[in-house]
């Protein structure tokens, strides 16, 4: 891609090294601006990381449109796995493959969120003139005098910090969010979820020789309705094994108090992870319980000097996929506004507010109706049915029929389009399946009079 550079490069601050600051900065780096990053966390690069609260990422099309915008899509390559569908382990120990789409391309890839971060962040540091400042906290928003408070948490001392421009990627507990919340008079909502998660893991089949234990090329769940496993592959032949379950009730954490206690629960739920899992009492006694929220903002923006986004703007429930590559997408957005306005901040804030909101909201919402998708619905075989419909319908109308979860994963569509256009078509699936035990019964000519009916062409290669 062929960056532009401005004329007068801004002094730009973010707040945050994570995945989305990380980006951004190489975007804007390379447009010319002068960045400056500040890290509270110290350089993950040189220091171990507390496990327990990763989740491995699952990085999809809005996310690789975003890593080819700023030239790293070929360095990331390197860290990804595959992940051509879900491996269902079903009570009773019967296990099922369920492809994501119908094509080679239609793939998701899993990768570890430390090695990306780490980077993301060496390619920020390479995009001069950028700097990385860790270890330094960002307080005291001035946003009137376009200054704010940074206290250096090593050497326990403060300073002033002058910006044209702050940019809050600071992850959903965000300080710039609620200094920005605070003079725009707006509000934020966090939802939280009454479930909450463990990280465990699976490690190689052998220490000397390596190999994976299950299929490799598949994001593994074992799906009990009310709460679940799943597992993501690594590259040293590891799975990083995420338990979800409600925090209160019969089944749930407060319950998984003893060791007794959790191995009677992974023996009747979960008896072929179990045997996966060596360390599993070590596991989920030592790594921390992890909470689950919904981040929603009323604005993201202050006239022309400050903006927030990424989950300090619309942080989301990861049961759609979809956390790091929404925030990747708004780094490409910005850009792409950027080049629509020429660098115009005061054109390009309001309008990125205006359009990635309603799609942030969007995507919140599938989400967490892909949680009960993901633990529940994909055990049933009416589900099933309904999936292999929509791939037969999306083969006779592609332009037309493009299932949900293709449309929020493979595509580049708005996730609020997404939304809709899903809701009509599971609308009619519902119609077509009612009385219908396999797809040969399925009348496909009204399949046809209600595809055209209903939903009206739409140009994939067009995002926005």
């Amino acid at each position: 891609m062929d960056f532009k550079f401005v004329s007068k490069p801004k002094k730009i601050l973010i707040s945050g090294a994570g995945l989305v600051g990380s980006l951004l900065s190489v975007l804007l780096g390379r447009r010319g601006y002068e960045v400056t990053i500040f890290e509270r966390r110290p350089d993950m690069r040189g220091v171990e990381v507390d496990g327990g609260r990763s989740i491995n990422l699952a990085l999809s099309s809005r996310g690789i449109h975003a890593l080819e915008m700023a030239g790293l899509l070929e360095d990331v390559r390197e860290l990804l796995i595959p992940m051509r569908g879900r491996a269902l382990h079903l009570s009773g120990g019967r296990e099922e493959f369920s492809s994501y789409g119908q094509r080679d391309e239609e793939l998701i890839y899993s990768v570890s969120r430390r090695d990306l971060n780490c980077l993301m962040m060496s390619a920020a540091e390479e995009a001069k003139p950028v700097e990385i400042m860790f270890n330094h906290s960002v307080e005291n928003v001035d946003f009137e005098t376009g200054e704010l408070a940074v206290v250096d948490l090593k050497e326990n001392s403060s300073s002033r910090q002058s910006f044209d421009l702050l940019i809050g990627a600071d992850g959903a507990g965000s300080p710039t969010r609620d200094a920005l919340l605070a003079v725009n008079g707006g509000e934020c909502r966090v939802e939280f979820l009454d479930h909450d998660y463990k990280e465990l893991e699976i490690p190689p089949r052998s220490s000397e020789t390596g190999g994976y234990q299950v299929e490799p090329e598949a994001l593994h769940i074992w799906p009990r309705g009310g709460y679940m496993l799943i597992a993501l592959p690594n590259q040293d032949g590891s799975f990083t094994v995420t338990l979800f379950m409600p925090k209160q009730g019969e089944i749930s954490f407060e319950n998984l108090e003893s060791p007794d206690q959790l191995d009677a629960f992974f023996e009747a739920e979960f008896p072929s992870a179990k045997r996966l899992i060596p360390d599993l009492e070590a596991d989920f006694f030592a790594n921390a319980q992890g909470r689950l929220g919904t981040v929603r903002c009323s604005k993201w923006y202050h006239q022309s000097n400050a903006l927030i986004l990424g989950d300090a703007s619309h942080a989301i429930v990861p049961f759609h996929g979809q956390g790091m590559n929404s925030g990747f997408e708004d780094c490409s957005e910005l850009i792409r506004l950027l080049d629509k306005h020429d660098d115009d901040w005061s054109e390009v804030l309001p309008e990125f507010d205006r359009i990635r909101r309603p799609n942030a909201n969007a995507i919140a919402d599938m989400a967490l109706e892909n949680y009960v998708t993901m633990r529940e619905s994909v055990a049933d075989p009416k589900f099933q049915l309904k999936k292999e419909l929509g791939f037969e319908l999306e083969q006779r109308f592609p332009h037309q029929f493009v299932p949900r979860y293709s449309m929020v994963m493979f595509h580049l569509l708005p996730y609020s389009v997404a939304m809709a256009r899903g809701g009509i078509q599971q609308a009619i699936l519902s119609e077509l399946v009612e009385g219908v035990a396999e797809i040969s019964e399925v009348d496909f000519e009204k399949a046809a009079q209600l595809v055209h009916e209903q939903l009206p062409a739409v140009d994939l290669a067009r995002p926005y």
